[in-house]
């Protein structure tokens, strides 16, 4: 299943940028939007002086503009050659989709993640008697859409400061968060809303829950436009011990359930930490 989507259906934005040569133009999608874990095409063709057809041509697709561009696929497309050969340490998530014999440099990506969202610019060198080049300028913002996903919850704080639950999330477009408690919807005084928003590039938030007790239930609740899933934090009261040098430590269970397109189960351990008789802190994880 591929994904190719442009905010302009019938439209491409022709741009170029052309070391001297007449007769060239390029044809590009300003936007594409593609789904996480799917494939997707970047359209690019181009039209050029009939000379050129018994040239060698060289393909470059990169992410980014001017200096701090990174060149994703290169290829060589010699005279006679049916394909566009890349190089031998070309990363074979990506592979040209088109032919540039046939004017079409169009790219596609295998599996889109969050990270390659971005802009990404097509050019085309014609590498003659008089080496020519010619790349689009205006680009093709790539749109990576993903649904919510949780990727951490846990506990934080000590006795004598209070515990915070944190939920780390991660979508695309950035997922809403809300807390839930025993008594169904939190108060807004309880969500202090994102600690950290992500970059363009990493799309997560941080959410963290203030006053949290002992022998109740926390669920973190996520959403975005493509789904929703939660999760269930459950913290058990400690046992008091019996007395400082032979009391065991008491344990906090962790216990997430997420609920969206699978169903999974997460049991971590946290461990209180004992001094003078007094617990004095604790931690947990999932895994």
């Amino acid at each position: 299943m591929e994904f190719v989507c442009s905010t302009l259906s019938l439209l491409s934005l022709i741009a170029g940028l052309s070391s001297g040569d007449d007769g060239w133009s390029m044809n590009v999608h300003p936007e594409v939007r593609a789904m996480q874990g799917y494939p997707v095409v970047l359209p690019c063709t181009f039209s050029h002086p009939q000379h050129s057809q018994h040239s060698s041509l060289q393909v470059l697709w990169r992410l980014g503009h001017g200096q701090g561009a990174t060149v994703l696929y290169r290829c060589t497309s010699r005279a006679g050659a049916p394909t566009c050969e890349p190089g031998p340490q070309q990363d074979q998530r990506y592979r040209l989709e088109g032919n540039p014999r046939e004017h079409d440099l169009s790219l596609r990506i295998n599996s889109a993640t969050l990270q390659d969202s971005g802009r990404y610019y097509c050019r085309v060198e014609v590498q003659g008697k008089e080496h020519i080049s010619f790349e689009d300028k205006m680009g093709t913002r790539l749109r990576v859409e993903a649904p919510p996903k949780i990727l951490a919850l846990s506990v934080e704080g000590t006795e004598q400061s209070g515990y915070r639950a944190l939920c780390r999330v991660q979508g695309s477009p950035l997922p809403d968060v809300q807390w839930l408690g025993p008594d169904d919807l939190l108060e807004e005084g309880s969500l202090l809303g994102p600690l950290a928003q992500g970059s363009p590039v990493h799309y997560h938030t941080v959410s963290q829950l203030r006053d949290v007790e002992p022998g109740q239930q926390y669920t973190c609740s996520t959403s975005n436009p493509l789904g929703k899933e939660q999760a269930t934090l459950y913290v058990l009261p400690p046992r008091p011990p019996l007395s400082v040098a032979a009391a065991s430590p008491p344990l906090l269970l962790l216990l997430s359930v997420s609920v969206g397109a699978k169903v999974l189960l997460l049991v971590g351990m946290g461990v209180w930490m004992v001094q003078d008789g007094a617990p004095q802190g604790a931690s947990c994880w999932s895994k």
